[in-house]
């Protein structure tokens, strides 16, 4: 049994529902493979919305990347559902094509938001939807040995699809403007330490960021306002001489930003003491980062 079972009950949904069941029987086998095949389910998913959905054009270009990047595809998607969505494709791509390790959180993480994900498909476009949480707990259960799990799937052909799913672009467009309105975006609280070492550690290797090279996590330091007088940063990124160059506070996802301003501001003032220079400040949750001046 999966999160995502419920999907083969839909036939419409064929064209992505097993390869979103087997990601998830792949976790406790392969993670890597189980990452690359919630991108895969997400793909796959996103190329069946332009072919039921009169709102969305295809782009010139209809890899992942061009599909998710639309002004159409933003005005249908909630920000912080894109942000859960992106997280999957840059997992996915770090897993297929530089044989990254992928740890258990990283990719329970990228299965939660396909589920949120594909919430909203089944709540937009379903005919009986039914309201579903995620449950964490399937994640643990082993499975039989004699089980087996299909982790290759051929890619969707979107222009075949869009005209397989022509006749039905006019009943679901209107269902999902009937139904979209309703649709109530399923909070996810992750505790700062997670918010910090999946989707933050996700942003600085995307951006070119070396862990233990020229970033560095809870670095110390000194004259903070407390009874040791010490404190810890999250993260400080060093340029080629290894002075910081910048710092960044992390807070938990669900969190304004700017609660951390005050902790950044004494953080800098340290590191200013001790390298005659001001590192810049990012504050960050996950999903909102700030500059703090």
């Amino acid at each position: 049994m999966t999160n995502f079972d419920y999907l083969k009950k839909e036939p419409q949904f064929a064209s992505f529902s097993e390869v979103a069941i087997s990601s998830e029987k792949l976790l406790p086998i392969d993670r890597e493979a189980c990452v690359i095949n919630c991108r895969r389910a997400m793909e796959f998913a996103i190329k069946w919305l332009y072919s039921v959905d009169d709102s969305l054009q295809k782009p010139y270009q209809d890899n992942l990347h061009s599909l998710m990047s639309t002004e159409e595809f933003h005005a249908l998607i909630d920000r912080n559902l894109w942000r859960r969505m992106d997280l999957i494709r840059k997992i996915g791509n770090r897993a297929a094509h530089a044989g990254a390790k992928i740890t258990f959180d990283e990719a329970s993480l990228c299965l939660q938001n396909l589920f949120l994900f594909l919430d909203f498909v089944a709540c937009c476009y379903s005919k009986d939807y039914e309201e579903r949480q995620f449950d964490a707990s399937l994640l643990r259960k082993e499975m039989p040995e004699e089980t087996a799990v299909r982790s290759e799937f051929a890619d969707v052909d979107l222009k075949a699809l869009m005209e397989e799913n022509k006749a039905l672009k006019e009943e679901l467009t209107r269902r999902r403007e009937a139904k979209q309105p309703a649709y109530v975006p399923k909070p996810l609280n992750l505790s700062e330490y997670k918010t910090r070492k999946i989707y933050i550690d996700e942003m600085l290797k995307d951006a070119g960021w070396i862990e233990g090279k020229n970033w560095l996590n809870e670095v110390e330091v000194d004259g903070m306002p407390n009874q040791s007088g010490k404190g810890r940063v999250d993260y400080v990124l060093y340029d080629e001489a290894q002075k910081p160059l910048a710092i960044i506070e992390a807070k938990s996802t669900c969190e304004d930003v700017a609660r951390g301003r005050q902790q950044a501001k004494l953080y800098a003032d340290s590191l200013e003491r001790k390298y005659k220079r001001r590192p810049i400040v990012f504050l960050t949750n996950g999903f909102e980062t700030r500059i703090a001046d």
